[in-house]
């Protein structure tokens, strides 16, 4: 696929002997929005820790916009346009959502070094704030302090400091996990409303929740790709049911 942003050709990923990420090969396009899906143990965040540069490849490639990225280190693929979010939020407690944005979009430039300096955003930093505070719906929250967030709020603010990166592919690792229903449709119309031109891959363990904000569906069983295809086809397919959602097959 020449127009993929993101091309995995034979990733493997071990740890002794077990084999997390079996030979995965999948190519992903400017602009796509794509599922990882399967049950538990199917090696879907070992998959996200390759891609990122958080876990290295015990064979294969990586390549992202036609740059080889497999051995780069994770803020070199962070620069380029590589961005992620956690299952579990990792925010710093006892500062306010504009400081916690504040500090994502500082250490991305070469002000970074100087922490300890004048602590108040340039203009295009501030730009980038606001943005990102927007599209989380984070805006009437700034100034208060990250720990007394709801949960919810919590991975909304995540995935702002994600968005402050400015990413072109963006990976979302159960952004709706722990959430209440009400808390899951918000995040949901919150990613579906993100630009077109942010390239996004998801690991949702809600099948419908995952299958509406996509284009395509990837389903790996025991770090192996199953089957590949749209929602619809995803969602009947007896391959996927069996084993992602617990229905036994029968011929």
């Amino acid at each position: 696929m020449p127009d993929s942003l993101l091309r995995l050709e034979n990733v493997c990923v071990t740890f002794g002997a077990l084999r997390a990420v079996d030979g995965v090969s999948l190519a992903i396009g400017a602009g796509e929005r794509r599922a990882i899906i399967g049950p538990n143990g199917a090696g879907k965040t070992t998959l996200f820790n390759a891609v990122a540069g958080e876990v290295a490849l015990s064979s294969g490639s990586i390549v992202f916009d036609g740059s080889e990225v497999t051995r780069m280190a994770v803020h070199r693929r962070a620069a380029l346009g590589i961005g992620r979010t956690y299952q579990i939020t990792n925010l710093f407690g006892g500062l306010s959502v504009e400081e916690n944005l504040r500090l994502a979009v500082r250490g991305l430039s070469q002000r970074k070094f100087s922490l300890l300096g004048d602590g108040a955003p340039r203009a295009g930093e501030a730009r980038t704030i606001e943005a990102a505070l927007a599209t989380c719906g984070m805006l009437s929250r700034r100034r208060v302090l990250a720990h007394a967030l709801s949960y919810g709020e919590q991975r909304q603010l995540e995935l702002a400091l994600a968005l402050a990166g400015k990413p072109r592919l963006l990976l979302l690792d159960e952004p709706a996990a722990g959430l209440s229903p009400a808390e899951r449709v918000g995040m949901a119309q919150i990613i579906r409303a993100l630009p077109r031109e942010l390239t996004l891959v998801l690991i949702e363990h809600d099948m419908d929740l995952a299958l509406g904000l996509v284009d395509f569906v990837t389903c790996l069983h025991f770090g192996q790709v199953l089957v590949e295809g749209e929602p619809g086809a995803i969602r009947s397919n007896e391959k996927v049911q069996e084993v992602y959602l617990g229905k036994p097959h029968h011929a």
